[in-house]
């Protein structure tokens, strides 16, 4: 019998479906972020037969390195630093042959158009000590109006509240007036555990680590699907079919188990949209809660590399001795652009500018050369330099927007007042039949990190293990 190409096509893929339906260690995975590389080299570690649907034309999610045409250095668009010593990271890239080094330099601050070496770290800490997760959660916002409601008499005081509300909108990318101070507690807590105030950098970026992991998965047979963006998951217990389409190309796959690691937002997403996935029937009601609980935090970064790395001639107008030279970080306030880091300790003329929540919001409804002006308006108005000669300097400016990106929707999560348990919710796998992970699922305390995202799909991963033997 001769088909026709079209109906070869289909036939391949019902042959393909109906081997996967028999394989009953057949597994698809939704997503090729770091947490679905993660669960993929386990499975295919124990055998499992798996393929990864990839909606990009690459693996890797919101880890997105490129290398600077000049000086080969790393620049990251989405996830940079390696924080603290957690094993998820540190094995692979150990095991890969990485050469890692520790961000050392100093961090200035700009307070009142004034620059000088940041003091209010200790002020900052003491500040979120004071969170208790044994008491009723509340708004970090409202947290600070209860512990200190009149902050204006003390300008140290105001200071350091200010840069407190300025760490839990740039390192958290959350709003102060939604997330919940047990979340933060948490996190808090997760991160003295693995030494998560030091931070180190791979000399090529988190490529190394993508670059583990794409090792691994290799050697253990795990098929890797580009191109490929999952529109409906129709499943019962026992059995899943998952469909989309690759190009032009309609695709149907059937598994015994489906690891689903899309964003938070993809999650919250109502149906029909690029990237957003439809569940037949729909997921539980205790897991669409959870949901509700968790919010996606927006981040807009620019990378700007200059002729020379002209912050090495600037010194604070109270002290000519020092320099900018070894300035790891530089945080201002009220600015579209509020922190800024150097690639220390590799010394390119290059740096970063990171605009969290509202900033980004904003400037996520401006284009490209908006927002670069923007970015070099905010660095000349800081280091008080002419902001047309900072623009013959630039050479290159390049960003990507994670919330306007389809397949992210923004940059990582957090968790609202009164979402205790939810990320456990979101977890929990359903039926044995569909499991979760990605870095809004991770129990830990590790959310919105590289860290979180791999320890979530070595949980699932596990999880998809002990149910094939149950």
């Amino acid at each position: 019998m001769q088909l026709d190409a079209e109906a070869a096509f289909f036939f391949s893929m019902i042959v393909t479906a109906t081997q996967a339906q028999n394989d009953e260690k057949s597994v698809l995975i939704i997503g090729g972020g770091i947490a679905g590389l993660a669960a993929a080299s386990k499975l295919g570690e124990a055998g499992f037969s798996v393929v990864v649907l990839e909606a990009r034309n690459r693996i890797g999610g919101r880890i997105l390195t490129q290398h600077d045409s000049s000086s080969d250095a790393a620049i990251e668009f989405g996830a940079e630093f390696i924080h603290g010593i957690a094993p998820e990271i540190w094995e692979p890239l150990q095991q890969y042959g990485a050469e890692v080094t520790e961000v050392e330099g100093e961090s200035w601050c700009v307070t009142d158009k004034k620059l000088s070496p940041c003091k209010f770290f200790a002020q900052v800490d003491a500040m979120l000590d004071k969170m208790n997760d044994s008491q009723p959660d509340e708004s970090f916002l409202t947290f600070l109006q209860r512990r200190f409601p009149n902050p204006n008499r003390d300008p140290e005081l105001e200071e350091a509240r200010q840069h407190a509300i300025g760490y839990v909108t740039g390192f958290n990318a959350a709003d102060p007036g939604l997330v919940g101070t047990h979340w933060l507690a948490q996190g808090i807590r997760a991160e003295e555990k693995i030494e998560g105030q030091r931070a180190f950098r791979s000399k090529n970026g988190y490529e190394d680590l993508l670059n583990a992991f794409r090792k691994r998965i290799a050697r253990r047979g795990v098929k890797v699907r580009t191109n490929t963006v999952v529109e409906r998951v129709g499943w019962r217990r026992g059995r899943a079919e998952v469909m989309g389409h690759n190009g032009d190309d309609r695709v149907v796959l059937t598994a015994s188990q489906v690891l689903v690691t899309l964003p938070l937002a993809l999650l919250k997403a109502a149906p029909g949209q690029l990237g957003v996935v439809e569940f037949v029937p729909h997921l539980p009601k205790e897991k669409v809660e959870s949901l509700e609980k968790l919010e996606m935090g927006q981040v807009v970064r620019v990378v700007l590399r200059f002729r020379h790395r002209f912050w090495e001639t600037i010194s604070p107008p109270n002290d000519q001795s020092k320099s900018l030279s070894n300035m790891s970080f530089l945080f201002t306030q009220d600015e579209s652009f509020p922190t800024w880091w150097t690639t220390m300790p590799r010394k390119p003329p290059i740096i970063t500018g990171w605009a969290p929540f509202r900033s980004a919001e904003r400037l996520a409804a401006l284009g490209r050369s908006s927002i670069v002006k923007k970015s070099l308006r905010t660095l000349a108005n800081v280091l008080e330099l002419n902001l047309k000669g900072l623009e013959s300097w630039l050479e290159e400016a390049c960003f990507h927007d994670w919330q306007n990106d389809p397949f992210s929707r923004g940059a990582y999560s957090y968790g609202k007042v009164d979402a205790d348990g939810a990320q456990q919710s979101l977890s929990a796998p359903v039926e044995n039949t569909l499991f979760f992970a990605g870095e809004a699922t991770d129990t830990s305390g590790h959310n919105g990190t590289v860290h979180g995202a791999i320890a979530s799909g070595y949980r699932a991963a596990e999880e998809m293990i002990y149910a094939r033997s149950t």
